[in-house]
């Protein structure tokens, strides 16, 4: 009885633990934009009043806008690579830290509720500061999480959603079984179990999966074939729930990887198609593709 009580006990501790330091914010300096890639420094405001750092590279008018959302414990760094080829279309870029990452204000990560507001504040600005321009977004894991499950005033006209998970309860579960092996699984709960006390959300609001349905946008879905944080069952299943029109690459050989880095001409061939098809306000325009691609 009494080992039976001392495994309990450690059972909970350990997940306290990890409850904590899954939830534990990711602020650091990111200090300015590199030298390949000249951006002006912005400081963006939720609707909460939250601060939100940015990075803005100007395009051609009428080329299109695109927002880069980063993946959890990273910053708008890692969405250096699809800047500079975007830029190279002409595309407006607009690179974030969502909230509690990188340079932004927040006390937790939230798993995409709380940084969905970061998301909300760099399209609200967008679309303040480029009316005429179509705008898409690019969202990586917790970045696509924060973007469906954010209160959008205006629909984006193209998103790029990439390694995004469907539920918490998955997510959980398919990292414990990675770190812990089989054991693992089983102690998901106790970390689900944790939201309500520790960030005052449920599990059943961090379900990108029920969120799609309502995104009134043409999207790209990408996954890692070897993906085992976001397995291709799962990512067909986020697929299958969202409107058309809508697209679906599994990057074969992928795990749970910077997919522009691992297949860098294939993504960039891919996704420079889908953003031109729909991003583009005059995509028929033959003279007007030449000009927006012959960006410096």
């Amino acid at each position: 009885m009494l080992t039976v009580v001392v495994v309990f006990v450690a059972l909970i501790a350990g997940a306290a633990v990890t409850g904590d330091v899954l939830t534990r914010p990711a602020q650091h300096g990111v200090g300015p934009s590199p030298a390949s890639l000249p951006a002006e420094s912005l400081t963006l405001q939720t609707r909460a009043g939250e601060t939100v750092a940015s990075w803005l590279i100007r395009g051609k008018t009428g080329c299109g806008a695109v927002l880069l959302v980063h993946g959890v414990r990273a910053d708008r760094r890692d969405m250096v690579g699809r800047a500079i080829y975007l830029r190279s279309l002409g595309y407006t870029v607009l690179l974030i830290d969502l909230p509690a990452h990188g340079e932004s204000s927040g006390t937790h990560i939230t798993y995409g509720l709380q940084e969905a507001r970061g998301v909300e504040a760099a399209l609200d600005y967008l679309t303040r500061e480029s009316p005429r321009e179509h705008t898409g977004v690019i969202g990586v894991s917790l970045g696509g999480a924060a973007l469906l499950l954010a209160k959008l005033t205006k629909p984006p006209n193209a998103v790029v959603l990439e390694s995004v998970y469907p539920t918490i309860d998955e997510a959980l579960t398919n990292r414990l079984a990675l770190y812990l092996g089989p054991v693992g699984k089983p102690l998901a709960p106790l970390l689900t179990w944790q939201l309500p006390l520790r960030l005052g959300i449920s599990a059943d609001q961090l379900r990108p999966i029920d969120a799609i349905h309502k995104l009134a946008a043409p999207v790209l879905i990408i996954s890692g074939g070897n993906d085992q944080h976001t397995t291709r069952e799962q990512t067909e299943r986020l697929f299958a729930a969202a409107h058309e029109p809508k697209e679906l690459w599994i990057v074969d050989g992928a795990a749970h990887v910077d997919l522009h880095s691992f297949g860098q001409l294939d993504y960039q061939k891919r996704v420079a198609a889908f953003m031109g098809k729909y991003l583009r306000t005059d995509s028929e325009d033959l003279a007007s593709q030449v000009h927006c691609t012959d960006a410096k």
